[in-house]
């Protein structure tokens, strides 16, 4: 059985709140889980003390049982310092997608274009 440990979605519309789960993977987002090992309200202040609650000692103990934190709770069990979250780095998504460089090629290629037929007006 693949377990995870990830969020379950609770709290009124808009107004989210979620739970720390350690759920098998085939169960749906806010279906059964196993245990509940913490909260996270996103609503408080990123530097409020209440908005991520964790038990460490319980996600330690599941995670040398297997467990897989998702991406968003390998950001708390990092911050909490129980797990390493490799950094990413993707230097192409920062780039101008394909119909914008011809947009900026053709903008300089009429730029230049202007500049030596001034130059050869000039001289």
């Amino acid at each position: 059985m693949a377990l995870k440990i990830r969020l379950a979605r609770g709290g009124a519309k808009k107004r989210p709140f979620y739970r720390i789960v350690v759920a098998d993977a085939r169960a749906p987002r806010d279906g059964r889980f196993i245990e509940k090992i913490g909260t996270f309200n996103p609503l408080l202040a990123r530097d409020h003390a209440e908005r991520v609650v964790l038990d460490v000692e319980k996600a330690k103990e599941w995670l040398a049982k297997g467990a897989q934190p998702t991406d968003r709770v390998l950001r708390f069990l990092d911050a909490a310092g129980i797990a390493k979250r490799p950094a990413r780095n993707n230097p192409i998504k920062g780039l101008p997608g394909k119909k914008a460089q011809e947009r900026i090629e053709a903008k300089r290629m009429a730029e230049e274009e202007a500049r030596s037929a001034g130059e050869a007006a000039a001289g």
